[in-house]
Parts: C-alpha cells; sequence; structure tokens
C-alpha cells in the first residue's frame, strides 16, 4: 500500500477524520499518514495500545523513531510515559507493551545510514530555548547532518517570519491550533511541506508541535535501505 508516497507534494491528514486500523496484535491499532513500501514499510503513524496490550518482538531495520503522546510506553528496557522521545537505530529490538495504554506517534525506516545512535528522552525534564520571535521556545530533541528535530512551543497570537525549507519540513500538532497559508491545522493533524516550500506560519491560540525538518533532502536513502533489507 502506498500513501502520500510523493515527497516532492505537500500533505495533510486531520486524524479526526481518519479511521484507526487494526494490527495483527490484539489491542494495537494504528493510524497511517504516509506509507512507501510493501514487505519493507517507510511509514508514519500514530499507534494506540489498549491496557495490557503487547506488540512482537521486532528488529528495527531502518529504525524507529517514537514521540508517547499520551499514556505509558514500555519495553524491556523500562517505561516511557507521554512526552517520552526515543530513537531505536537501525538493527536494534524490542518487545513493546503498554500496561495502562498509550498513544504514539512513530516512523519507521527513515534513519540515515550512519545515524546509530539510541535515544531515550524525558522532554518534561528538559529545558526549552527562546525561539527566533516573541512567543516562540523550541527544546531540540535531535540533530543529525542536516535533520533537525524538535518540539516548537507557539504563545496565543505568535507569528513566524516568512521561511523556506531546502530538505524539506513534517509537522505534528500535538495541542492547539497552527496555522499558516493552506488554513489552520487542530491538535491531531500531520503536515509535509516538500523540499524547497515556503510558508508563513503563526498560532492565534497557542499550540504545541512536533517538527522535523531537512530529513527530505535524502529521500533517495529509502532506496539504499529497501536494497539492503531486500538483499538479506
Amino acid at each position: 500500500m502506498q500513501l502520500n508516497a510523493d515527497f516532492s507534494f505537500p500533505a495533510r491528514v486531520d486524524s479526526a477524520f481518519v479511521a484507526w486500523q487494526p494490527t495483527p496484535y490484539p489491542g494495537i491499532s494504528r493510524l497511517t499518514f504516509d506509507r512507501l513500501g510493501d514487505q519493507v514499510v517507510r511509514a508514519t503513524s500514530l499507534v494506540r495500545f489498549d491496557p495490557d496490550s503487547t506488540f512482537g518482538a521486532h528488529e528495527h531495520g531502518g529504525g524507529e523513531e517514537i514521540f508517547v503522546l499520551g499514556g505509558v510506553f514500555s519495553d524491556e528496557q523500562g517505561d516511557y510515559p507521554a512526552g517520552s522521545y526515543l530513537r531505536f537505530p537501525p538493527g536494534s529490538r524490542h518487545q513493546p507493551f503498554s500496561r495502562k495504554g498509550c498513544v504514539l506517534f512513530v516512523k519507521t525506516w527513515q534513519f540515515a545510514p550512519d545515524d546509530r545512535d539510541s535515544l531515550v528522552l524525558d522532554t518534561r525534564r528538559q529545558h526549552w530555548r527562546p525561539g527566533l520571535v516573541e512567543g516562540l521556545s523550541i527544546l531540540p530533541l535531535h540533530q543529525h547532518g542536516e535533520e533537525h528535530t524538535a518540539l516548537v512551543r507557539w504563545q496565543p497570537g505568535t507569528r513566524f517570519n516568512p521561511h523556506g525549507h531546502p530538505g524539506g519540513e513534517e509537522i505534528y500538532v500535538i495541542d492547539g491550533v497552527f496555522s499558516d497559508e493552506t488554513g489552520h491545522h487542530p491538535a491531531g493533524t500531520w503536515l509535509r511541506n516538500p523540499r524547497d516550500s515556503w510558508h508563513t506560519p503563526y498560532s492565534l491560540e497557542g499550540a504545541l508541535i512536533l517538527v522535523k525538518t531537512g530529513h527530505l533532502a535524502r529521500a533517495n536513502c529509502w532506496d539504499a535501505w529497501q536494497a539492503r533489507a531486500t538483499a538479506r
């Protein structure tokens, strides 16, 4: 299945209007924003664990990136409450579960091939930095080459400068309403702005967003990952 698989086009999905789909594991469902591939799948999605549900043990062939939106996510290494940011590099393995239930924002098979660091970050205990304009604050989460991932908090009425994204941009709206020329994007909305796109974002009500930039400049990495996986 291919979904929003042409990275040269913008994409927008409001999760409030998309149905959750069951997975092969009881109590675990998925809502997909983009998907590329069949057996080896590059995907961006929400994953929901009901209480006392367990996902099968698996290896992260192309890496897995997780932000815990709600509840408590767990694996053999520990418990990760809402606000946890996790990176499992290619070749890592775990068996996730949730005792109380949780909702995750998940990206699979999207690591740069030379990005091999694990990361567990509790964002509730980190220091926010002032942004480039008044009313904006930022919490950096990860950087590798041109790829940057961060949480960005917008106070009500904040407006940012017009700017471009040479390496593309993805946004997931965690709370509030994020806006730009294309419209108003409430909590639960996923946006992808392609390489060399421009916009002038703002927030009238205030917002908290998860942002990734620079990674779409290396979209051809997917071909390399797929070739490696199918050659095994």
